[in-house]
């Protein structure tokens, strides 16, 4: 039985069952039954709740009069990421910014909530950051051809027939380290930083830890403004027009 958190108990408890129907239909089984949720699906499970009641509440509390706190942080975010894409992006930058957005929160909320004693931080799991690669790597392609249609292939052939079968092995090996580049950095940053602040938690347990647990926020920050920035400049290669 592997270690639970209090979280991953409780839904075992309720959910376990189901969870392993699930699996058992796409012919997976868990490795403990009795405990198929697993700590990081949990904590992803409870991001995914309270970004969704944050967002209710935001939206039934919109006002273009009197606009408060939390409208104020949701807009410079938009607004802050409208910006980076119209600059990164160019021309129809604005069909993106959604998934962006809704990116950057999802992986911020995930590296913080880390923080909060009791929980863990699912960013710290290869797997999550992985998803995230996943998505963003399927995404982008989706997009390329979507907009160019097989003009997008074409980038991967260069721009003489008789290179194409030189550069195309070239060009997917590159597109597919894309999805190892992006799960290696936040997966390393936030499972050192975990580390840190455990470390020196369990050594000096008051004042000392709080300086590490700023570095831990500023270092979310940062790594998500990275996975955000990467997935822009991505989508900015696959939707560009040949020229």
């Amino acid at each position: 039985m592997p270690e639970q958190l209090w979280i991953t108990a409780l839904l075992n408890k309720h959910l376990g069952g189901v969870a392993n129907a699930i699996l058992g239909a796409v012919h997976v089984h868990s490795t403990h039954p009795q405990a198929p949720i697993t700590n990081y699906v949990a904590m992803q499970l409870l991001v995914f709740v309270l970004l969704v009641l944050f967002f209710i509440i935001v939206r039934t509390r919109l006002s273009v009069d009197d606009p408060g706190a939390l409208q104020h942080v949701m807009e410079s975010i938009n607004t802050f990421v409208n910006n980076q894409s119209h600059e990164v992006i160019g021309h129809g930058y604005e069909q993106y910014v959604g998934y962006l957005t809704t990116l950057g929160i999802f992986i911020l909320a995930c590296c913080l909530i880390g923080l909060i004693p009791g929980f863990e931080a699912p960013t710290a799991v290869p797997s999550v950051p992985l998803g995230c690669a996943l998505v963003t790597w399927f995404y982008y392609h989706y997009q390329g051809i979507r907009r160019n249609h097989f003009g997008y292939v074409k980038n991967f052939l260069g721009p003489e027939p008789f290179l194409a079968p030189l550069l195309f092995p070239i060009e997917i090996f590159s597109h597919l380290a894309r999805i190892l580049s992006l799960t290696i950095r936040l997966f390393a940053n936030m499972f050192a930083g975990d580390m840190v602040t455990l470390v020196f938690l369990s050594l000096v347990p008051i004042g000392v830890p709080v300086v590490f647990m700023l570095l831990h926020v500023f270092v979310s920050l940062i790594q998500t403004y990275i996975f955000v920035l990467l997935a822009t400049v991505y989508i900015g290669e696959a939707v560009a027009h040949e020229h």
